[in-house]
């Protein structure tokens, strides 16, 4: 099953400067980029066929797959100047690189990439920035005996702000906003060829298409209350990359059992 990963925009929040160029899925959580670990979740569950929607800062990416060095993240034996890996990333992926334009609306890339998933029933999205340990194989389940055209996953609020319940200038209750009852776009997607149908020319994927099939009750939703952690900011980057330093890597599931194969 195709994966399509959205990974062409500014990241404002997580630049250094005006000449910081780098895009924020090739920011760093250990040694490698938020788009490796990624795509090595989807490779986990045998969906290794990718489709990279590039925009701003395109050749970063470009550069690190054409110079990817397995040796950073597998164990290897060196023998005679030669090197021998005992394990390998990506070597049975196929990557797509497809410039999808710098100022490109979500759902403008992925009508730009139509044809790279032209003969997929099913094919897979995500924003490139978000980590999780979710159950993609069961995600994929839920939404192939779902009569819909989309599926999102939906996790609940992340802000650690309390809400205040107003009775004219008197407070009535003080709640966390984790605990009130609505959920947030998680940007994990399950979608159909459907989904185009509903994306206008420079569109939004999730107000105009979503938005649409949610009318017309053929989007369905993944609640996940696990682990679920973006990137948007400095901040949220640095607690992954420190994650990841303390050994604490709950998205990081292909170190933890073998590899599962795709539910398709």
């Amino acid at each position: 099953m195709k994966v399509v990963l959205f990974c062409g925009g500014y990241g404002m929040r997580m630049r250094n400067g005006p000449a910081d160029d780098v895009p924020k899925p090739m920011q760093l959580v250990g040694p490698r980029p938020l788009l490796w670990h990624v795509m090595r979740y989807y490779a986990h569950f045998g969906h290794k066929d990718f489709v990279l929607c590039l925009g701003y800062g395109a050749r970063h990416i470009k550069d690190f797959f054409l110079t990817y060095t397995e040796t950073a993240s597998n164990d290897f034996v060196l023998r005679d100047g030669r090197v021998e890996l005992l394990s390998t990333d990506i070597s049975d992926w196929s990557i797509t690189f497809v410039h999808t334009g710098t100022e490109s609306s979500i759902g403008e890339r992925l009508r730009r990439v139509r044809e790279h998933v032209a003969d997929e029933e099913i094919f897979l999205a995500n924003y490139a920035d978000v980590l999780s340990d979710a159950p993609l194989d069961e995600m994929i389940a839920n939404f192939r005996a779902a009569d819909a055209g989309a599926s999102m996953m939906v996790v609940p609020p992340q802000s650690t702000f309390h809400c205040v319940e107003l009775e004219g200038t008197k407070v009535r209750t003080i709640s966390s906003a984790a605990s009130l009852p609505v959920w947030e776009n998680a940007g994990f997607f399950v979608l159909r060829q459907e989904i185009f149908d509903h994306i206008p020319e420079n569109g939004d994927l999730v107000e105009d298409a979503c938005g649409t099939l949610a009318g017309k009750g053929r989007l369905v939703a993944y609640p996940y209350r696990g682990f679920w952690q973006p990137a948007d900011t400095f901040k949220e980057r640095a607690a992954l990359d420190a994650a990841y330093e303390s050994g604490e890597r709950p998205w990081m599931l292909w170190e933890k059992k073998a590899p599962v194969g795709a539910s398709a």
